[in-house]
């Protein structure tokens, strides 16, 4: 690069020759003093060692000759000043290369270099060059490092050390030595002087390994061709790759200095080639904490089998994310549901088991369980030839004995379930654009701390995020869009569920779901469910309405706040309870709902917002709080906000403990339900024995087992209309279903009262 070529550009000072009025004993700046008619110069028409010279007497500490003329000083560009000198008589000073910085409006940049290294004047008649090179970048061999702010330059000598001696100096040289760096700004070392050989078989890891030894911080060039790679390969160094690379699976190719998927694609000319190498060296190197997408989309058209993409690893447990980009399954057979039966046995004892399990071989890990007695979401999370066994996510609420089983294989754009344990693993601001034909991520059959953040996941034809096992511990789903393909569906017919887990102390916040059959299944404890928008409406009249969220354990010590769940419900479970039937413990118990909105439109007066849905006979409410919520059908008038699902077992609700269901707002609901509920009782007639009814006041249809208070809230008076103070003592759980309570009175009286009842003890 060369700008007096290339640009025209203009550096040479003109020769004293031809004027000393541009020649200045200052800074060069416009007004500045000139040689011209100075007692101290003199143009030598003549000299044997320069032609034509400027003769200088040295009178001032630091004698400057200066040019006038403006030198542009450009980015990228790198100049070289130089002169010869040679002293005549008198004192011997030294001399060095002088610049002053300009801005475009001609003031000084300080701060910057002003001159290069001084060369000795030694012995009168002898001739010295002096030079220096300015330039914006700190690089080997250049004295006067400017950076970008310079726009040009007045260049020249100074003269400094003892004064009286004279010198004469040649005219300066200005010239572009841009191209003496070139080496160190933007050459590149190509693979072929290393001995690559682009014909698609031959070797070439020894050659890229060459090249990126012997580049020395240059960039590395790949050109056209198709270069076999046999072994591992390293870049330390930026590659720009006009050929691609081949490699076997277990190899892998590290671009240290360009990572990111970007960069890879150009490597192997193919997306999702480049996206399963890129992950591979992800997992392979402590260099990078993330693999940047760089915005791109990768066309998909098989599942990602994202352990197969680092063979020899089953497990890693290093943080690790995946960020800035789609994923899109293309149309393509690889995504259809593989579908299998098998007759196995299932037995209590063994609650995670299925065994004599007929082709257990021919079943994939990561298959969703159907059949009698098998709850939601339950998949295979391994299997055992030899044994013939299957091992579950979790337990079957009724399927002892022997039965035919059907197991269903979706197909997920990313599929971790190859790693045996994957944990730490992030994607972040990611799409997995499923388009109807595919599910999005199924998780590792273990692993912790899993994270879905601000992250796409659209039109899943099945599932979102699937746990097979216990991979989603402590899992992380945040600020993600869940969108379901199923819009159009009456909600009843959907079967695309957004999430599932199984394993503890799950955070799922701030997310968006529409229209799937289910938005998510808790199966473990400890989980936040906060900040979620839920939307699950249809268009029926009267319709019907699925579970927006489902707890699925008995005891789940769950906070389910401040969500905005629209036309859905939530539904707690305990059909992955090891042992349905109460026989000790706590039951369902540790679930707080709070401060959340629940709004429904058009459904059915049945439908119901918190369902408790128990599987086995002695289950009850322990320790619950429903507390700040607000409930709300515009539309037409509900019956109540919460029930007591008995399609497989009664609640005994003699044994509730604990509930707490306060500070509610309810619009659009006939039954408005607290505990302990406030209920008003006016006796219009005298009578020993007062029945209050506390039937439409307490929640889940709960019976009426204590009375905290009563408060007279008129005159009390007995059959002579004379005034009364006794109170009376309560007995609580009367009537046919037990939901009211006798006030006992010493005599027989009227009046009113307020009673504050409860449905717990």
């Amino acid at each position: 690069m060369n700008k007096v070529i290339t640009d025209g550009l203009v550096l040479m000072p003109t020769p004293y020759a031809s004027g000393l009025d541009v020649w200045s004993s200052g800074d060069g700046v416009p007004g500045a003093d000139t040689y011209e008619n100075a007692a101290n110069a003199l143009l030598i028409p003549f000299d044997q060692d320069f032609g034509g010279a400027l003769e200088l007497l040295k009178t001032e500490n630091t004698q400057k000759l200066r040019f006038m003329g403006e030198t542009s000083v450009l980015p990228g560009c790198y100049l070289r000043i130089s002169a010869k000198v040679k002293a005549i008589s008198g004192n011997l000073p030294s001399v060095r290369i002088g610049g002053y910085a300009a801005r475009g409006d001609g003031s000084q940049i300080t701060g910057l270099p002003e001159f290069g290294p001084s060369v000795d004047l030694q012995a009168n008649g002898e001739v010295v060059e002096v030079s220096a090179i300015v330039g914006g970048g700190a690089r080997n061999g250049v004295d006067m490092v400017w950076g970008a702010e310079p726009v040009y330059g007045h260049f020249g000598i100074d003269l400094i050390g003892p004064s009286g001696g004279i010198v004469r100096v040649d005219d300066i040289v200005i010239e572009d030595v841009t191209a003496v760096f070139l080496s160190d700004i933007v050459s590149k070392v190509d693979v072929l002087d290393y001995g690559a050989i682009g014909d698609g078989v031959t070797d070439n890891t020894a050659a890229f390994q060459a090249a990126n030894a012997g580049a020395n911080g240059r960039s590395v060039y790949v050109p056209e061709g198709v270069y076999h790679l046999n072994g591992d390969v390293t870049f330390d160094t930026p590659v720009e790759f006009a050929g691609r690379v081949s490699m076997p699976d277990a190899s892998v190719l590290l671009l240290r200095r360009n990572f990111d998927l970007p960069a890879y694609v150009q490597a192997f000319s193919n997306e999702e080639l480049a996206f399963k190498k890129a992950f591979q060296a992800l997992l392979s190197n402590s260099d990078h904490e993330s693999l940047d997408m760089g915005g791109r989309k990768v066309s998909v058209s098989a599942p990602l089998d994202m352990q197969a993409a680092v063979p020899g690893r089953t497990s890693y447990a290093t943080r690790r994310v995946i960020r800035n980009g789609q994923l899109e399954a293309e149309d393509s057979a690889a995504w259809a549901t593989d579908t299998y039966t098998s007759q196995a046995g299932y037995a209590q004892k063994d609650p995670l088991l299925l065994t004599d399990v007929s082709n257990v071989a021919s079943i994939p890990i990561g298959s969703l369980v159907e059949g009698t007695g098998v709850g939601r979401e339950v998949y295979v999370r391994d299997k055992s030839l030899s044994r013939q066994e299957i091992t579950l996510s979790k337990p079957l609420y009724g399927a002892a004995g022997e039965q035919t089983f059907t197991f269903r294989k979706f197909k997920y754009i990313v599929d971790f379930s190859g790693f045996s344990s994957l944990s730490n693993l992030g994607l972040s601001g990611v799409e997995l654009q499923c388009n109807n034909r595919c599910s999005g991520i199924m998780l590792a059959r273990d692993g912790e701390r899993f994270s879905l953040t601000g992250c796409f996941v659209s039109l899943p034809a099945d599932r979102g995020v699937t746990s097979v096992g216990e991979g989603c511990e402590g899992i992380i789903l945040e600020g993600n869009q869940f969108l379901s393909g199923e819009a159009g569906m009456d909600a009843p017919l959907r079967h695309s569920i957004g999430f599932n887990t199984n394993a503890d102390d799950a955070k799922i916040r701030n997310n968006r779901a529409t229209k799937f059959r289910h938005f998510g299944l808790l199966g473990g404890v400890n989980t936040l469910f906060s900040g979620n928008h839920l939307v699950q409406g249809d268009d029926a009249v009267n319709g019907l309405r699925t579970a927006g969220v489902i707890v699925g354990r008995s005891y789940v010590s769950t906070i389910v706040s401040q969500n905005h769940l629209e036309d859905c419900a939530i539904e707690w479970t305990n059909e992955a309870d090891a042992e349905p039937a109460f026989e000790s413990g706590v039951s369902f118990c540790g679930l707080s709902v709070t401060d959340n909105v629940f709004l429904c439109g058009d459904v059915a007066p049945w439908f119901s917002f918190i369902a408790v849905k128990p599987y086995g006979v002695g289950q009850f409410l322990n320790g619950v709080a429903i507390t700040g919520n607000r409930f709300h059908s515009p539309t037409n008038v509900i019956d109540r906000v919460d029930r007591i699902d008995t399609t497989f077992a009664e609640m005994d609700m003699a044994q509730c403990k604990s509930v707490s269901m306060t500070g509610n707002s309810f619009i659009g609901v006939a039954a408005q339900v607290s505990n302990p509920a406030l209920v008003d009782h006016s006796q219009n007639t005298v009578a020993n024995a007062w029945a209050v009814n506390a039937s439409g006041h307490l929640p889940f249809g709960g019976e009426a087992v204590k009375v905290d208070a009563v408060v007279a809230l008129d005159e009390v008076r007995d059959i002579n209309d004379a005034l009364q103070f006794a109170m009376p003592h309560a007995g609580p759980s009367h009537g046919a279903q037990r939901d009211q309570v006798q006030l006992i009175w010493p005599v027989a009286v009227r009046g009113r009262v307020q009673a504050s009842i409860r449905m717990d003890g």
